[in-house]
């Protein structure tokens, strides 16, 4: 009896623990609005995007708007100089906006989408991403706080 009433309570928790440190949907090699993981060889440019917070508090991407083509794949290199984490997430703004309110519930929520990355002071990482359709989309870091602090961007993608 007791084992029952433990694998009940476990399988009742366990749904909530999955989606309070899960993933979110989209990015892990399928494609969506934005585009597609793309191939390391297919990368033809490099777009080199400083992740860093101001003396007036405020946290910015540089650059804080890029510019693309569809169809074209482009290595984003990304270098943490500040002083605490920060993460780029990329899609379209409604999609940016509900990872958001996601993200203020679940602030130690963990990442394994293809479409964006969390970097620690000091670190480095990339996206090779293949941007499949026109448009404008929303980049942003989406630690609770850092996104009113003016940690955002956009991305054009041009035919």
């Amino acid at each position: 009896m007791k084992t029952t009433i433990a694998l009940a309570a476990l399988a009742m928790l366990f749904p909530a623990a999955a989606f309070a440190t899960g993933n979110h949907s989209g990015g892990h090699g399928e494609m969506m609005a934005i585009g597609k993981p793309g191939e390391k060889g297919e990368a033809k440019r490099t777009v080199k995007i400083t992740m860093a917070e101001k003396d007036d508090g405020s946290m910015v991407f540089e650059p804080a708007v890029l510019k693309v083509k569809a169809g074209e794949t482009v290595r984003l290199k990304f270098t943490n100089k500040g002083e605490t984490d920060h993460e780029f997430v990329m899609d379209t703004n409604a999609a940016v906006m509900e990872h958001k309110v996601q993200m203020e519930k679940f602030p130690e929520m963990e990442h394994a989408d293809a479409n964006s990355l969390r970097l620690a002071p000091g670190k480095s990482g990339e996206i090779i991403w293949t941007f499949a359709n026109t448009g404008d989309f929303t980049f942003a870091c989406l630690i609770p706080g850092h996104f009113e602090a003016g940690m955002k961007g956009g991305i054009t993608v041009a035919p």
